[in-house]
């Protein structure tokens, strides 16, 4: 029986150890005040600190000064960092992402990013979201500590939600609930024959009734959001009223020049408050459009090709420098194909832009506090200010630029992460295995 119990706990050990290796344990809570002195310091507003000095206490920035300006009391900070010669920026943050609704792509169990129906404002992401992903600390490894996670499909998805990416469930990670609603867009024309070597672009037939359907639901959302009284509570137009009083976004999901205008017309007659076009691959061609009704863009992934045979072959690495030279709110989004495990490339996007036209700080503002505005957490995120949540990262090189991005240190409102994931533990594994370490 003692053979039993001893080989039982062995094998325990074990089982935990392996566990803890693939997913780190969330950090324990901040129980002493850190200060970060020496290191170059983005402040994710455009500014530029050389000699920094970051303090942080009970999960909030305190101090962001010029070392070079004024002698800080290090006394009081129970912890001193010297990060000089290393790079400090605010946590990314990557929008529209189905991290923590999806672990493999091709496995269908593992997917909840998707319901059945067209029209689904009430489903939330907020209570499918998985922390005990192993994407997740992939992601964090490159910056990216903050995520506005969305559902896919249909007409209406859902409700999207802006996490930490840290805690042990929704709960703990959680930065803003329900955010938004997202409006998938048709296209007016589709595209049939592309795998029999004859493409061609016809109309959509459905197009009008699906143009129709979207009145009507936002008409009955509004009518529902004005009566003080229902006899009978619905959850779809419950989770829509936000979109009335300007407490939610709604987040269109458009590419084409038409369907852009016509998607922002038909909402903006509808009464909704707030505007993003997600995607936007056309929007260089409508910045008057988009800046007279107030529309910020997040930017489908420049890592892509450009959208018709004519276009200029540099066009999606140039996008978001000519919609920020047009004056818009610009940020940057991974989404298409794998885009949760891809989120950790999301800096690399901005790297591409500030190669196109922004500069290096215009186009970190892309990933931090434009991106916070437009998801309107930029009370908390986004920046590294004082009053601000302590999360942000220390990083060996340019963060924006793959040779050299190294993730040293990482803090979520001050906790600081364990760094570890699977993707690094295979590669020492094998690494020690041929000998190359």
């Amino acid at each position: 029986m003692k053979t039993i119990k001893i080989t039982l706990i062995i094998l325990l050990s074990l089982s935990v150890q392996k566990v803890y290796s693939q997913k780190p344990v969330p950090a324990p809570a901040e129980t002493e005040s850190i200060l970060l002195v020496g290191g170059t310091a983005h402040i994710g507003n455009g500014t530029v600190i050389e000699n920094s000095y970051i303090g942080f206490d009970k999960g909030k920035i305190i101090l962001a000064a010029d070392a070079d300006k004024g002698k800080v009391d290090r006394s009081k900070f129970a912890k001193v960092i010297d990060v000089k010669g290393k790079q400090i920026y605010p946590g990314f943050i990557l929008p529209n992402t189905t991290l923590g609704l999806v672990e493999i792509e091709a496995v269908r169990a593992t997917q909840d990013f998707a319901e059945v129906g067209s029209l689904n404002p009430n489903v939330r992401s907020l209570i499918a979201y998985d922390t005990d992903s192993k994407v997740i600390p992939t992601v964090r490894d490159n910056g990216v500590l903050i995520a506005q996670v969305a559902p896919l499909s249909g007409i209406i998805s859902g409700s999207s939600s802006i996490f930490n990416l840290d805690g042990w469930n929704w709960e703990d990670a959680i930065l803003k609930a329900d955010d938004g609603i997202h409006l998938n867009w048709q296209n007016i024309t589709v595209l049939t024959g592309r795998f029999t070597g004859k493409p061609e672009l016809k109309k959509n037939e459905k197009y009008d009734e699906y143009v129709n359907t979207v009145k009507k639901f936002l008409a009955d959302a509004k009518a529902y959001s004005e009566e003080k009284e229902h006899k009978e509570k619905n959850l779809k137009f419950e989770a829509m009223s936000g979109l009335f009083d300007g407490t939610k976004n709604l987040y269109i999901h458009e590419d084409n020049v038409r369907e852009i205008q016509e998607a922002v017309n038909i909402a903006k007659e509808a009464g909704v408050k707030k505007i993003v076009l997600v995607g936007g691959a056309d929007a260089w061609m409508i910045t008057d459009f988009l800046k007279e009704n107030n529309i910020p863009v997040l930017v489908k992934r420049d890592h892509s090709l450009p959208p018709y045979p004519e276009s200029d072959v540099y066009l999606p690495y140039k996008l978001p420098y000519l919609l920020v030279k047009a004056g818009l709110l610009v940020g940057l989004d991974m989404s298409g194909n794998m885009e949760a495990m891809n989120g950790r490339n999301l800096p690399f996007l901005a790297g591409t832009a500030a190669a196109y036209g922004l500069s290096k700080e215009e186009a970190l503002k892309t990933i931090t506090s434009n991106t916070a505005k437009i998801l309107g957490i930029e009370g908390r995120a986004g920046t590294l200010e004082a009053g601000k949540d302590a999360t942000l990262f220390v990083s060996d090189g340019d963060a924006l630029d793959m040779k050299t991005n190294h993730v040293e240190m990482a803090f979520i409102q001050g906790k600081s992460l364990d760094l570890r994931n699977e993707q690094k533990e295979l590669y020492h594994r094998y690494m020690h295995k041929y000998g190359l370490e």
